[in-house]
C-alpha cells in the first residue's frame, strides 16, 4: 500500500481506487489524532435500483468519540470508564454526555451520518 499515492477523500470514490476483490486501502481520518482505517473490498454486490448510496451495510464496535486523543487517548478513556475509582472517571463521563458502549455498533445511526454528507446518487 506504500506505493499507492495519497488522494483527497472528499474528491475520491472508493470504486475508482478499489476495483478488484481483496483490494486494500488505508484511510486516514482526523489528521491531528491520526486515525487510520484499513478498508478492504471483500465482496461486490449488484446495485439495487431503489437503494440510496453510499450506505453502510454493517460494522463492528462504536466509533471513538471525537477528539479523544488518538488511539492511546481512546484506550486511556476506556480504562477510565471501566474503573469508577479512577480520578478521571467522572470528568470523562461528563465529557461524553451520554452512555458510551464501545462494543455497540448502530447501523441506522451510521447511515444517518452518511446521509448528512449529501454525496448520494
Amino acid at each position: 500500500m506504500d506505493d499507492i499515492p495519497k488522494q483527497d477523500g472528499l474528491c475520491t470514490f472508493l470504486c475508482d481506487v478499489m476495483k478488484r476483490l481483496k483490494s486494500k486501502i488505508i484511510y486516514e481520518y482526523d489528521f491531528g489524532d491520526n486515525w487510520e482505517h484499513e478498508i478492504s473490498l471483500e465482496k461486490k454486490f449488484p446495485p439495487e435500483s431503489d437503494a440510496i448510496y453510499p450506505r453502510c451495510i454493517g460494522g463492528k464496535m462504536a466509533c471513538p468519540p471525537e477528539d479523544c486523543g488518538g488511539i492511546s487517548g481512546f484506550y486511556n478513556m476506556l480504562d477510565c470508564l471501566n474503573d469508577p475509582k479512577n480520578n478521571e472517571y467522572e470528568s470523562i463521563k461528563e465529557w461524553l454526555r451520554k452512555k458510551y458502549d464501545p462494543k455497540h455498533f448502530d447501523l441506522e445511526a451510521s447511515n444517518r451520518e452518511i446521509k448528512k454528507l449529501k454525496i448520494h446518487n
